[in-house]
Formats: structure tokens, sequence, C-alpha cells
């Protein structure tokens, strides 16, 4: 057990400072939640006013409802940008040397899921401290509340884009992957409508935001950000984060024997 959290810390530390070379990268993550925070929910501030829904316990404005939403925009980017440096990665050679490691490739693929994880939820709370000093109320407390649900929504996210990593050959064709997976998953969610406003305009787009596991995620954390949780979703979202992590494990297998 000690080796293997040796593994994990170096891992971990190994990506952390690449993200600490690359800051950009912290800052690109931040521009697209706060365009969509500043000025797309700020112009429909009053007009997409919600009701009272859980967890909230009064009315809210539309940059409230939100903020867990965009919250889930940063995980999900962050897992496909992740992935796509696993591509690179292995494409460079410096993924074969991690591969043929005496250590259990289950092991060392999860090191690296939980290193992007941690790279994620450090986003996640820089664009919640801006989001809270520009005027979304966000309690302070939600801010160590939230950290569970980061952790596992983080792994959820993080894994479905190892597993599209495990199928994809080559850097070239992943941008096009991405954009066909990353946009259906986010807007075909409850992550800037709740479930209630889907039904009134489709049935069938209804069904479709309620099983995605991303509505599961943002879910999780808009619960989790007001210090409550909901079961089903967070439920949903660990056995979904198992599952995922499970069959790209499984995809990347056949390269370690070759």
């Amino acid at each position: 057990m000690p080796v293997a959290l040796t593994v994990l810390g170096a891992i971990v530390w190994r990506e952390l400072l690449r993200f600490w070379q690359q800051r950009s990268r912290f800052f690109g993550a931040l521009v697209r939640p706060l365009i969509w925070l500043i000025v797309f929910a700020s112009g429909f501030r009053a007009a997409l006013g919600l009701s009272i829904i859980p967890p909230y316990e009064t009315y809210i404005t539309y940059d409230v409802y939100i903020t867990p939403g965009l919250v889930g925009m940063i995980q999900l980017f962050n897992g496909m940008q992740h992935s796509l440096s696993l591509v690179y990665d292995r494409e460079m050679g410096s993924m074969r040397v991690l591969l043929t490691s005496p250590h259990r490739l289950s092991w060392l693929l999860t090191c690296r899921l939980l290193a992007g994880v941690v790279v994620s939820v450090v986003q996640v709370y820089g664009f919640l401290l801006i989001a809270r000093l520009w005027g979304v109320d966000i309690p302070w407390m939600g801010f160590i509340w939230v950290f569970p649900a980061l952790l596992i929504t983080g792994v959820l996210l993080g894994a479905a884009g190892m597993l599209i990593s495990s199928w994809v050959n080559q850097i070239e064709n992943f941008a096009g992957v991405m954009n066909f997976v990353v946009f259906p998953v986010f807007f075909l969610s409850t992550a800037l409508y709740p479930l209630w406003k889907m039904q009134e305009s489709s049935v069938w787009l209804y069904w479709v935001c309620a099983v995605n596991p991303f509505s599961s995620a943002v879910e999780t954390l808009r619960f989790a950000l007001y210090g409550q949780l909901a079961l089903e979703p967070a439920l949903v979202t660990l056995a979904g984060a198992a599952v995922l992590l499970a069959l790209a494990i499984r995809g990347y297998r056949p390269r370690q024997r070759a």
C-alpha cells in the first residue's frame, strides 16, 4: 500500500507540475464558463428566473441556477483535455514507459485519472471564487460541502474521457470525437435548464436529459453546494464512474500486452 500511494503521489505531482508550467490552461479553463456566467446568464438573469425548486429555498435568478452546470462544464472539458494528453503521451512514447511499469495497469490508469481530477478541482474552486465575488449566491460553506461531490463527478467525467482516449489512436481524430461527445452531453442535460422546463418543451427531450449521466453529476454538485445530498443522482454518478473506469482500463489492456 505505501508503494501504491507513492505511485499516486508521484503521478499527481507530475500532473500538477505540468499544470503549473502551463498556467494558460487555468485561465483558458475559466474563460468559457465565465462567459456563460457573466454574459449569457446575466443577460437572462430576470427573464429566466426560476421558481422554488430543491435545493433552493426561495426564488432564484438564472445565474444561481446555471452555476453548478458551469462547474460540470469545467470538469467535462478538463476530462476531455486530460484524455487528449493521454493520446499525446501515447503517441510521444511517454505513455509506454508508464504502461511498462511493474505496477498494475488498473492502478496506474486510476492514478492518472485522479491526477486529472485534482487539476479540475483547482480550476473549479477558482471559478466558484470568481462567481461568488461576482454576486452569485453561493454559501461560503458550500466550498467545503461540494468537495466530495467534485471528486466523484470528476472521476465520472474523467473516466469518460479516458474511455474515449482508449479508442482514439491519433490526436487528429480526437477533436472531432470530443465535439461530437461534449456538446450533446452538456446541452442535453440539466446544466442550463431544469427538467420541468424541458418537459414543457418536449417529452422526448425531457427523457434524454433525465437519463443523461451528466445531469446526475450536475444535480449532485447543485445539492452539495447547499449542504444537501441528492441520493439518487449521487448513486448514479458513482455507478457511472465505476463502469466507465472499468471499461477504460479494459480498453487500455491490449496496448499493454502489445
